[in-house]
């Protein structure tokens, strides 16, 4: 094979293909990135068996053919060609000569008969909507998704898609996050798509009104982003009844400034480490927020200006959950509500219902700062 493409355009593809090769394999191909000529671009794909991605870009084919080179490597070389046109080429024996400008390189390559191939999938399900819009929703469900695999399938989030319209679910035992948005197309249907997967999908997304399409098999989904395509396994296994988990009453209510109490909580926060963890505690009462936190190290206390309604209730929090969610929320104000000291408190927006997180309590050993 041999052809010619400008240096930067193939540097992007490569730097983006390379996140999903894997970095050690039984199966030395799959520690390469499959490039293949056809008559009028390049394809690249990259694959660790459970996520692929694939991508062309316009090249001046001289001669077709396939190789997998090693992405590592590949890479490195790339991002370092001095020149703005690359040249590739292989001989029989797969050796690949890599030049641009006065560099050049020769790199033993894997024939592309060895390369696994990527699952195909039915899709009889497609749903499209907006790039920028299926960023946020990833974006407000992701730090929610189980980081172990205690019960696998909450390494993903819920896809739900009824009634025009399509619900992400994430849930890691400690905390809840939902998001939802109308769509246009998709029937009814659901699945889990893995947290790996919506990361890199999230990297892909820009924050244009293009429309993202997801392409749903039975046991695989694709997503098609600009120029790149992302083929995932679906995790199997029965997802948590969010909706049971949902508090039915609500004594409490709080609107609250977001940036407001999120610099409030990492200030009290600055005493807690990895090693002398605490909980927050947090008084709602008389139109303010009041919170401390004691360890080992010192203690802390804050308030802030808040518009309670109803009960007043002292709650104890991980810091971290808290924060992740109110980073999360992309808005100035949101709405809290709970009901008593043992009760999940829910986040959202101030007006309307677009997302809901859901934070359990930590409970507390002794009473109020």
């Amino acid at each position: 094979m041999r052809f010619t493409c400008d240096r930067q355009k193939l540097n992007d593809a490569v730097l983006n293909v390379q996140r999903v090769v894997s970095s050690k394999s039984s199966i030395p191909a799959l520690e390469g990135i499959l490039m293949t000529a056809e008559e009028t671009a390049i394809k690249l794909c990259g694959y660790d068996l459970e996520i692929g991605m694939t991508t062309e870009l316009p090249a001046k084919i001289e001669e077709r053919g396939s190789v997998v080179i090693g992405a590592k490597l590949f890479g490195d070389i790339v991002r370092s060609l001095p020149g703005q046109q690359v040249t590739f080429s292989t001989d029989e024996k797969q050796v690949a000569e890599i030049e641009s400008g006065e560099a050049k390189f020769s790199v033993v390559g894997i024939p592309a008969d060895e390369y696994p191939e990527l699952p195909s999938i039915d899709g009889e399900k497609n749903v499209s909507l907006p790039s920028s819009v299926l960023k946020s929703m990833i974006r407000q469900t992701l730090f929610a998704v189980a980081d172990n695999d205690a019960k696998p399938i909450h390494t993903g989030t819920l896809f739900e898609i009824e009634d025009g319209k399509i619900r992400l679910v994430s849930v890691d035992g400690y905390r809840l996050a939902i998001r939802e948005e109308s769509i246009k197309n998709g029937g009814k249907c659901s699945f889990v798509v893995p947290g790996k997967t919506l990361g890199e999908v999230m990297k892909l997304l820009g924050d244009s009104d293009e429309d993202a399409d997801l392409l749903i098999g039975m046991r695989h989904i694709s997503f098609r982003i600009g120029g790149y395509t992302v083929i995932s396994r679906l995790l199997e296994g029965e997802f948590l009844d969010w909706r049971a988990s949902l508090p039915k009453e609500q004594s409490t209510e709080i609107h609250v400034s977001v940036p407001k109490l999120i610099d409030s909580l990492e200030r009290v926060s600055l005493i807690i480490t990895e090693r002398l963890r605490s909980p927050i505690r947090c008084l709602f009462a008389d139109n303010c927020i009041r919170l401390s936190c004691t360890t080992a190290i010192g203690r802390a206390n804050d308030r802030l200006p808040a518009k309670i309604e109803g009960n007043s209730v002292e709650i104890g929090f991980n810091s971290r959950y808290l924060l992740d969610a109110l980073r999360n929320a992309e808005c100035d104000e949101v709405r809290i509500q709970l009901n008593g000291p043992l009760s999940p408190l829910t986040i959202q927006p101030a007006e309307g219902g677009s997302f809901l997180f859901l934070v359990l309590p930590v409970r507390q050993k002794g009473g109020a700062e």
